[in-house]
C-alpha cells in the first residue's frame, strides 16, 4: 500500500515558452501528486505539456509559476547546487533517445553519474564498490555480457536499458522515464516496460513514465491525461478497459 503522504507533489504548474513573437502556454495550472512506490502513466497528446512537466517535476527546468515539493519540502527554487544534487541521487532520468556518449562502452556509461557525483578522492577510494554496483546494475537489466560494447554495438532495446542501469546507478528513489519505449519495435517496448514493473514491484522505486502508447499503461498503477495543459479529472479520462482495470495497488 501507498503512503497517505505524497511523495511528490506538484501544485498549479504554469510554464510559458517564447518562440519569436508568439507566447506559447504549455503548462496552465498542473496539479499532481505521486505517492511512494506507484508507478504512474502521463498521456496526453503531442503538444500536452508531458515532458515539460517531466522535466518541471525532475528540476531540470523550472515553472514561471506554481511549486513542487519533494515530502512536503519546496524543491523548485532551490539553489542550483541543491537541484544539482537532487538530480544525482534523488532522481533518475532515462529519455527516448538514450543519450549514451559512443566514444565510452557500456560499463564507462554506467558509471558516468557516478564518477559525476564523487570528487577524484572519493572516486580512488571507492571506485572497486562502485563498478562493482555498476555490473550489478548491467547483470540486472541482462547486458552482462556486453560491458565492453560501445553504444554503436548495441541494439535500440539493449541502448535503452543501459539507459536505466546508467539512471539507477546513484540509487535514486524517483525515476522519470520520457516515452522510455518511443523508439522501440513492440517485443523491445513490452521487455523495458516488463523492466520497469519489476523494479516498481520488486524494489519500490517510484515511477513516472510519460507515453503516448496506451497499449503501455495496463502495466501501470494509475493513469492522469494532460489536456490543454492541465491535469484532466479522471472521471473524464476515456481509456480501453485493460488501461484503467488495474489501476492502484
Amino acid at each position: 500500500m501507498h503512503g497517505t503522504m505524497p511523495l511528490l507533489t506538484a501544485l498549479n504548474l504554469r510554464k510559458t515558452y517564447v518562440k519569436f513573437a508568439n507566447r506559447i502556454e504549455v503548462l496552465r495550472g498542473v496539479d499532481l501528486d505521486v505517492a511512494e512506490g506507484e508507478f504512474l502513466s502521463v498521456i496526453g497528446n503531442s503538444g500536452s505539456g508531458k515532458s515539460t512537466m517531466l522535466h518541471l517535476l525532475g528540476t531540470l527546468d523550472q515553472p514561471d509559476d506554481g511549486t513542487i515539493h519533494l515530502e512536503g519540502r519546496r524543491i523548485d527554487n532551490l539553489p542550483a547546487q541543491e537541484r544539482d544534487q537532487l538530480r544525482n541521487h534523488t532522481f533518475g532520468f532515462i529519455f527516448q533517445f538514450y543519450h549514451l556518449l559512443p566514444e565510452l562502452n557500456l560499463l564507462e556509461n554506467v558509471l558516468m553519474p557516478a564518477m559525476i557525483t564523487h570528487s577524484v578522492w572519493s572516486w580512488w577510494l571507492n571506485r572497486r564498490e562502485l563498478h562493482k554496483a555498476a555490473l550489478e546494475m548491467l547483470d540486472k537489466v541482462g547486458l552482462s555480457h556486453r560491458l565492453k560494447h560501445r553504444p554503436k554495438e548495441l541494439s535500440g532495446g539493449e541502448m535503452q536499458r543501459a539507459a536505466i542501469a546508467r539512471a539507477l546507478i546513484n540509487r535514486p528513489r524517483v525515476l522519470l522515464a520520457d516515452e522510455p519505449t518511443g523508439n522501440l519495435d513492440t517485443a523491445n517496448g513490452q521487455h523495458i516496460m516488463q523492466l520497469l514493473r519489476d523494479l516498481n514491484q520488486r524494489e519500490g522505486l517510484t515511477i513516472v513514465m510519460v507515453t503516448h502508447n496506451l497499449d503501455l499503461v495496463h502495466e501501470t498503477d494509475r493513469v492522469v491525461r494532460l489536456l490543454d495543459g492541465r491535469v484532466e479529472l479522471p472521471e473524464k479520462i476515456s481509456l480501453p478497459a485493460f488501461a484503467t482495470a488495474g489501476a492502484g495497488k
